[in-house]
């Protein structure tokens, strides 16, 4: 079957010279199994050519799936799938799928010179993206040195600009009181220039100060100031003036006003007049006492008032804050409270509302009904009071019991200590019993364990019928295996009888083809018959030599039959003993079973 599964190979020098030549393109290319020894020269190249196919990134409608060590079918479907994609690629030499599935190298080699050839362009092309690719997936998981020192170089630097953003930005120094008043784009570019710190260059040059480092700048600003006339400078001059008249200070405009101090002052009104009158008063006991101190006295005198003064003024700001939050606390309270008042008063005129529409529907024929209403409402009110009463003695009631309860249980307690000891020690026995119990169980488990292994190893040994079964069964196989066999080998001879006799009648036949094609030119002249018939009778010595040999190799198997016939023979016999010898010993066995049984019983 091995040999009908392989191709018809030309074997020569060249076919060799172009697969060494094929394998070492496609090493060249980068297809690195080609090294591999135990794959096939079929899986080597036509996987390279796959490979090649699948690098050349070709827009096909194909599936080239390669499987190494594939089937016959499978190879002949893959050579004709590659067949038609070189076709759809406008590969410029010819190949079929026999010459790729016969190994035929120098048909091979050009296509392949060919596809690696585009497999190296189309990687040219697409190497910088899928390096740049490759780059960006390690940069998403991975880093190098030179990224960490990168990064911390970053912070640092980072924070350096961060600082000299923060000492040398730009800071507000002046604000203009009324922006409101600035109409144009121009003037508004101007305020907010000067209000950071932008003098009267601005004006002058119509252009931003620069900074220091920039002097090429600053000198076409120098020329451009020497080029405006002094009657301009003038105007500039004023108008800077009149610009700087209407700001103020970024530190003044930081100050309170005087409204927001007002309003402050009016939420404590009451408590600093109170302040005030007692600062005052204690400022008129110190100017009568002035006569009979020092001045140092005096001043201690006043340092001592004037921290009472401010511990008393922390002692109300607290107590308004305490007031101020009791106030919000009664306010919520209020505003609940309100509600819900709200929705009792709903209430209430709803009900008066119904009370008077029931009035109104009062009259002499419903007044029975309305009587009867009155008495099942007053019945349900004494209902609901006898239930209330009630649930007040159940209450009273459980409580008396619960004391009974409690009372017993005291009463009892000595009573429960003995039961107590008593039922200690018989859980203690219980536990020993549960204990032993338990020990019990594993034991008898192991045994258990033990016994069954010694069963199953008493199963494995086969009974004698068992054997004499699995005996008839071996020889049933053998039987069975042994006519399959003789079966077999006479189809072989029957085959070989065959193929000799189809090639001797070959032979006859062309031997009497070349009798019938020479008989005419040989009949022309009596030389020529006379050398006819010497090669005729050359050619019937030989089939007689022939014969006689075909006839001495038939005498010759004959006696092999005949002494292959004596052993079979010979084994007839010693088989025949050996089942006799195998009865006789299964008689005595039986004899000797029933002697020991009798044996036993006597014993018995």
């Amino acid at each position: 079957m091995a040999d009908r599964a392989r191709f018809d190979v030309r074997e020569d020098e060249e076919q060799g010279v172009k697969y060494q030549e094929i394998v070492d393109l496609l090493l060249d290319a980068g297809y690195f199994r080609a090294r591999i020894t135990g794959l096939s020269p079929f899986d080597k190249v036509v996987g390279g050519m796959t490979w090649c196919i699948e690098v050349c990134n070709v827009d096909i409608d194909i599936d080239l799936l390669f499987q190494e060590n594939s089937t016959i079918g499978q190879r002949i479907a893959l050579t004709e799938k590659i067949v038609a994609v070189l076709g759809k690629m406008k590969c410029s030499h010819r190949l079929e799928p026999h010459q790729i599935q016969g190994l035929d190298f120098i048909h091979i080699f050009p296509v392949v010179q060919w596809l690696v050839k585009r497999a190296v362009e189309t990687r040219k092309e697409t190497g910088d993206v899928i390096r740049a690719h490759s780059i960006y997936q390690f940069g998403r998981t991975h880093q190098t040195p030179e990224d960490l020192t990168f990064e911390q170089s970053v912070d640092s630097a980072k924070s350096s600009i961060n600082n000299l953003l923060d000492v040398y930005g730009p800071k507000r120094r002046y604000r203009r009181r009324d922006r409101s008043k600035l109409n144009q784009e121009e003037l508004r570019v101007q305020s907010t220039l000067i209000e950071y710190g932008i003098g009267l260059r601005f004006f002058l040059t119509g252009s931003s100060d620069k900074p220091k480092n920039e002097r090429r700048m600053s000198e076409s600003d120098d020329d451009q100031c020497d080029v405006l006339s002094e009657v301009e400078i003038a105007e500039r001059q004023q108008q800077f003036k009149a610009a700087m008249n209407a700001m103020i200070t970024a530190e003044d405009n930081q100050k309170l006003p005087a409204s927001v101090v007002g309003s402050i002052v009016n939420l404590q009104s009451k408590e600093i007049r109170q302040i005030s009158t007692e600062y005052a008063d204690r400022q008129q006991e110190l100017q009568k006492m002035e006569g009979s101190y020092d001045v140092s006295n005096e001043t201690v005198r006043h340092n001592r008032t004037v921290a009472a003064l401010k511990k008393r003024i922390e002692e109300l700001v607290n107590e308004v804050q305490e007031a101020e939050t009791l106030k919000t606390d009664l306010s919520k309270r209020y505003e609940k409270h309100s509600g819900e008042f709200e929705e009792v008063q709903n209430v209430h005129n709803k009900l008066e509302e119904k009370m008077k529409e029931f009035k109104s529907l009062e009259n002499e024929a419903n007044q029975g009904i309305l009587k009867r209403l009155r008495s099942l409402v007053s019945l349900n009110e004494n209902l609901k009071k006898q239930e209330r009463s009630f649930r007040a003695q159940c209450k009273e009631e459980m409580a008396r019991l619960q004391s009974n309860i409690e009372s017993l249980k005291s009463a009892h307690t000595e009573d429960n200590q003995e039961d107590d000891e008593r039922s200690k020690l018989i859980e203690k026995h219980y536990d020993a019993d549960k204990e032993k119990l338990q020990k019990l169980r594993l034991l008898l488990a192991r045994k258990n364990r033990e016994i069954a292994t010694l069963q199953r190893k008493l199963d494995e040994v086969p009974t004698r019928a068992e054997l004499a079964q699995y005996q008839q069964r071996f020889l049933e196989l053998y039987n069975q295996v042994a006519a399959k066999h003789k079966e077999t080998k006479q189809f072989y001879t029957l085959y070989n009888t065959l193929d000799d006799t189809k090639l001797y009648l070959s032979k006859e036949v062309n031997l009497l083809n070349s009798i019938f094609e020479n008989f005419s030119e040989a009949m022309h002249s009596q030389s020529t018959k006379q050398q006819f018939l010497k090669q005729f009778e050359g050619i019937v010595e030989g089939v007689n030599r022939n014969k006689l040999k075909l006839e001495k190799k038939k005498q010759e198997e004959k006696m092999r039959r005949d002494h292959l016939n004596d052993v079979y023979l010979d084994f007839i016999e010693k088989q025949r003993i050996y089942f006799k010898t195998v009865k006789d010993f299964k008689e005595e066995c039986r004899k000797n079973e029933l002697l020991l049984s009798k044996l036993k019983g006597h014993h018995q």
